[in-house]
């Protein structure tokens, strides 16, 4: 299960990068719900809401690092758990999804965009962003289930 959602998220983050790529980058975005939610062309050169800008070396070899640490602890420790499992799958799936385009472009694609009229915008974001995000939220959860002998819930 591990490598389907990888594969599988890792598929849907490039061809919805590379759709932003096509139809957006010329510069209109697409309103879907209008005040609130659009679809944008963003060239994020930096980390989460645009820290660390300019920094893609530094940011190639921190993803580059967490993603062996996950594959290194999925092989050692064979954690058990369907949570589990999904959950280091999706933080996997979208570290990869965006150090490939850092080493593609030299950017990451953003394109989901939150706000509240011009009042209030969210940082634009990605699937990608939304992967790791999830996929943290859910280790979280599992980590959170330890009985009070400090074992592991398994489901």
């Amino acid at each position: 299960m591990f490598i389907f959602i990888i594969i599988i998220g890792l598929i849907i983050d490039r061809a919805t990068k590379l759709w932003t790529i096509n139809v957006l980058a010329s510069g209109k975005p697409i309103s879907v719900i209008k005040g609130f939610f659009d679809f944008v062309y963003v060239e994020n050169r930096g980390a989460a809401f645009g820290m660390l800008q300019n920094k893609q070396l530094g940011l190639i070899i921190i993803t580059f690092v967490a993603i062996v640490a996950v594959i290194f602890y999925k092989i050692k420790y064979k954690p058990q758990g369907r949570l589990m499992d999904i959950s280091l799958a999706l933080i996997t799936a979208g570290a990869i999804g965006n150090l490939i385009d850092r080493i593609v472009y030299s950017y990451v694609v953003d394109f989901i965009s939150w706000h509240y009229k011009d009042i209030y915008e969210f940082p634009v974001f990605n699937v990608a962003d939304m992967m790791v995000v999830i996929g943290t939220l859910l280790l979280v959860m599992f980590l959170m289930k330890e009985d009070k002998d400090g074992k592991k819930a398994e489901k």
